[in-house]
């Protein structure tokens, strides 16, 4: 028997769209960050043609992650700082303090490279705790600390460094400028690049093999075996050919390491933020501060780690800048946090906290990369470029205010509200134990761990 509240339950819609949403993940993610992948595949397929091939060419996908693997590195941060609610302008002037800092310990002070390393690790651990004690537990707003940490931090950049550039060791570019090493092989292509590609297709098949023996086992909704097929086949394909191009650049390259550092910490930050306590409070504190207080999450340990590791990024980003420059200069870190942030709200990050994900902030900074790149490949100038950067900015922030319009004629607010009547049709839902506030956001999880 139905009521009028309680809906008659139907089963959920299958096959047709429903599926081939599934193939590039269906509930996990959202349709912004489908948007937000198909821009990018858009963008480069546009200058593709627009350069006769030279945006997909092994030396010009070289030069992509090279140059923008330390703004991505920062992205991995400032996604984790956003979804708290809070900003960071700190970062360019951490990453350009840490970088003086670095290259004096071993131009003047004889430290080892690695030695320095470890040293500018511990420098940008430290800045954090001390932006973090400001936000955390003075309670100032992190807007305001990071604001000052701009300021403080970039005038001793160039206090230390005395305005002038300081060179680094040729062992110490291996970070910033290094690649993979050949093997001594009678093969037309780096090996390990290749390898590398490899390990990334045989995971992408493995990851796929085990959802679909956990939903087994749990008795959870499984999509079609087609859609795995084709989600496997496409991803796959996809890393196999990016590692061949990568494999087959002019002698003496191949992959980056910055690249590699840049893959290990997606990686570990994805895992953090998916598959631990610690990442579900940074969404539940982003989501909603009260209700997760009240809770047991400690919201100041959460703004403290998270600030601290923010500046930890920042350091390693610029040593990775001084590294591929070699050398530390004055106007080091310039705009880099406009660059992070940018990468991040286009990558779907919610401008109110709670949202937000670091495979989207890693897409939205490849949209920023290659739009660079494909215009500075046909000739545009440096204020074309800057343009354009803006009005992508404020398209991506003005898609996510618009799709939370209530009443509007938004397509995410028509989505939404047919995936939450799905869920009403499915059964009652047990009411929260802390009831949210107004100024609560949609949700205090990232789409690819809420639950069904």
């Amino acid at each position: 028997m139905t009521t009028a509240s309680t809906p008659a339950s139907t089963p959920p819609k299958k096959g047709g769209l429903a599926d081939i949403r599934k193939v590039f993940g269906g509930g996990q993610s959202s349709l912004r960050q489908f948007g937000i992948l198909g821009s990018l595949i858009v963008i480069i397929v546009i200058f593709q043609i627009w350069t006769d091939g030279l945006t997909l060419s092994p030396t010009n996908l070289i030069n992509v992650v090279n140059q923008y693997s330390y703004i991505l590195i920062l992205a991995i941060g400032m996604v984790m700082v956003i979804i708290m609610g809070h900003i960071d302008l700190s970062v360019g002037s951490v990453a350009a303090f840490t970088g003086i800092i670095v290259a004096k310990s071993m131009a003047e002070w004889n430290f080892p490279w690695p030695l320095a390393i470890v040293l500018g690790v511990a420098v940008g651990a430290a800045i954090g705790a001390w932006q973090g004690f400001w936000v955390a537990f003075v309670g100032v707003p992190a807007f305001i600390v990071t604001l000052a940490g701009m300021l403080i931090f970039r005038g001793g950049n160039q206090l230390i460094g005395q305005s002038t550039t300081t060179p680094v060791p040729q062992e110490f570019g291996v970070i910033g400028a290094g690649y993979l090493p050949e093997l001594a092989l009678p093969l037309p292509f780096n090996v390990l690049t290749m390898l590398l590609g490899v390990v990334g297709a045989g995971w992408i098949v493995w990851n796929e093999f085990h959802l679909r023996r956990t939903q087994k086992k749990l008795g959870s909704e499984m999509a079609p075996v087609w859609v795995s097929v084709v989600k496997v086949v496409v991803l796959a394909g996809v890393i196999l050919w990016a590692a061949w191009l990568f494999a087959t650049g002019r002698p003496g390259t191949s992959f980056p390491i910055s690249g590699i550092i840049l893959v290990v910490l997606v990686i570990v930050y994805s895992f953090i933020t998916n598959n631990t306590i610690f990442g579900r409070h940074i969404y539940a504190v982003g989501g909603n501060r009260l209700a997760a207080t009240l809770s047991g999450v400690k919201d100041r340990r959460v703004d403290f780690f998270v600030m601290m590791n923010m500046s930890v990024l920042a350091a390693l980003a610029g040593m990775i800048f001084v590294a591929r420059s070699t050398a530390s200069g004055p106007q080091d870190g310039n705009g880099w946090e406009l660059d992070a942030i940018a990468a991040v709200f286009i990558g779907g990050a919610a401008v109110s906290g709670g949202i937000g994900t670091v495979i989207g902030s890693i897409v939205g900074g490849l949209v920023m990369a290659f739009l660079n790149n494909g215009l500075q490949l046909i000739g545009a100038g440096a204020d074309v470029v800057q343009i354009i950067k803006g009005l992508v900015l404020l398209l991506a922030v003005a898609v996510d205010v618009w799709s939370k319009r209530q009443g509007g004629p938004s397509i995410f607010g028509i989505w939404s509200n047919r995936r939450k009547a799905k869920l009403e049709s499915e059964g009652p839902v047990e009411p929260p134990a802390v009831a949210p506030t107004v100024a609560s956001n949609e949700s205090s999880q990232p789409s690819d761990i809420r639950p069904r």
